[in-house]
């Protein structure tokens, strides 16, 4: 009887293209999301996500498929794939399918848990509104971050998002009392093995669990990842009631991931060519993050935009989906200005009164204020240049100029490429300093005394390159005038080469030759 219920579970492969397998059962048909495998050692895992008649399914393997042929036989595992959750795996790190990829022997004392589940109800999630703090000045005082929120890093190729994500990880692991879970989605091997490295060296690896999917494997593992790592917070949260951080590191190439199994499943594409259930899919992962009465899950998301279009449909259904958009400016980054984050794009609905405060809400409207209307002035800068402003004018340019060096902030994570010790700075030093600037209390100071600095404090501790040095010219005119021995001095040195004699002679001879081009 066992056999023949062993026989049922098999089916046979029909067909092979790509990553996408048809596969015959001729007694039983599979459930949509159960796993199946395949090969000697079974090492072929294969999702079914059609059926496509009463004898067929078509899945997309999550593994390579080398060696898969026609008439192979597939075992039916009979449930869907399953990541593992429980303390052991803490200071581990997992691939898509809970196999650890650390060199270190399996967990033991895990339990195994479907990936596929339904975010909490309305009924279950907090209303509570808190702000989570970073360290970081230009997120702090413009897009306030809310604990139990999502919030994401937008940019284009190389202008930050995954230095500004571990320098997250850097300030926040050392506060955060509760789980963190790196998640890496379609990223490189070396950022991976990079960050593990640099999370052991801070020792905070114990608090710590890192799931990866990398860029070389099949979209289907990279399409699973998110779910696998999603599972694991969830048990934080609802059944140890400790509050989570979720890194996700990128979650374009989600999207991107099913963009590739929708194309390999046959469905026509939409608009440029991303899947007809992107938004579906987007939200069943999104909606999962979210805030319960027993813990929350504060999700940090880099966003890769690409070729610089925030209105291409990948970004523009990540925004709707975040409680703080930070934008990444290239041209911020190309001027020095790290970290390079574009204040009048980046968002946050937790800057209202009612949250931050009446002081810090105005100030950071204050600021919004002065950089727009510096971004206005750029034009006429460029063409008849800052004398041609008004004096008003002028002190805007002024102070914004001084309010974007402030802004920026050296990091820990990039220590060994720069030379700057890193900086973390408080919420009140952060809002103290840009009141400051505002008032005109560091006109006297250059713009280089407030750039890569912390607390505005250490502005104080640059010489005032301005006053000093228009006060020192009148004293060394006054001093050369006064005292005739340095121009004695002078003009021994100059005698070697005998100027006075010929002197004389010269002259008339320049009139004379001034005088024959002139005839």
């Amino acid at each position: 009887m066992e056999n023949q219920t062993h026989l049922s579970k098999l089916g046979a492969v029909v067909s092979v293209r790509g990553s996408v397998v048809d596969i015959r059962f001729d007694d039983h048909l599979p459930p949509i999301y159960t796993l199946l495998r395949a090969g000697d050692k079974e090492q072929i895992v294969i999702e079914v996500l059609a059926q496509r008649d009463a004898r067929h399914v078509r899945g997309i393997a999550l593994t390579p498929t080398q060696g898969l042929a026609r008439g192979m036989a597939v075992k039916d595992t009979g449930g869907p794939l399953k990541a593992p959750v429980g303390k052991g795996v803490l200071s581990r790190m997992f691939d898509v399918f809970g196999n650890a990829i650390d060199r270190q022997a399996m967990p033991s004392d895990i339990q195994w848990r479907s990936v596929h589940r339904a975010p909490p109800p309305l009924a279950e999630r907090s209303t509570q509104s808190e702000i989570f703090e970073t360290g970081i000045k230009a997120i702090d005082v413009l897009v306030p971050l809310e604990r139990g929120g999502k919030a994401g890093l937008f940019g284009g190729a190389g202008v930050g998002k995954t230095v500004l994500l571990t320098e997250m990880i850097h300030n926040m692991i050392k506060h955060q009392e509760g789980v963190s879970i790196f998640c890496g989605i379609g990223e490189r091997c070396r950022e991976g093995e990079e960050l593990y490295r640099d999370m052991k060296e801070a020792g905070v690896l114990p608090n710590m669990v890192m799931v990866f999917g990398q860029m070389n494997e099949p979209p289907g593992s990279r399409f699973r990842v998110g779910h696998a790592a999603l599972t694991m917070a969830e048990y934080f949260r609802d059944d140890e009631h400790r509050d989570v951080l979720l890194l996700i590191d990128n979650i374009f190439r989600f999207i991107q991931a099913g963009m590739e199994v929708s194309g390999l499943m046959g469905q026509m594409p939409s608009r440029l060519g991303y899947q007809p259930t992107m938004g579906t899919e987007l939200s069943g992962l999104e909606e999962r993050i979210a805030n319960t009465n027993t813990g929350a899950i504060t999700s940090i998301q880099a966003v890769y935009v690409p070729a610089d279009d925030f209105t291409d449909p990948a970004a523009v259904h990540t925004f709707s989906h975040l409680s703080a958009s930070i934008v990444l400016s290239r041209k911020r980054a190309s001027e020095g200005l790290f970290p390079a984050i574009d204040p009048l794009q980046s968002t946050s609905k937790m800057a209202t009164p009612g949250i931050v405060g009446e002081r810090h809400y105005s100030l950071a409207q204050e600021i919004r204020r002065t950089l727009a209307q510096y971004a206005e002035l750029k034009d006429i800068i460029a063409m008849l240049g800052l004398e041609q402003l008004s004096p008003e004018d002028r002190n805007v340019v002024a102070r914004a100029r001084r309010l974007e060096r402030f802004l920026t902030q050296p990091f820990f994570t990039t220590e060994q490429f720069t030379g700057l010790k890193g900086k973390l700075v408080s919420l009140k030093d952060s809002l103290d300093g840009c009141e400051r600037i505002l008032r005109d209390e560091f006109k006297d100071y250059s713009e280089r005394s407030l750039y890569m600095i912390g607390a505005i404090s250490e502005a104080k501790g640059k010489p005032k390159p301005n006053p000093p040095a228009d006060a020192a010219k009148p004293e060394a005119k006054a001093d050369a005038k006064s005292e005739p021995k340095p121009a004695t001095d002078t003009s021994t040195k100059i005698t070697p080469k005998l100027p006075p004699p010929p002197d004389p002679k010269t002259q008339p001879q320049v009139e004379h030759v001034a005088s024959t081009h002139a005839s």
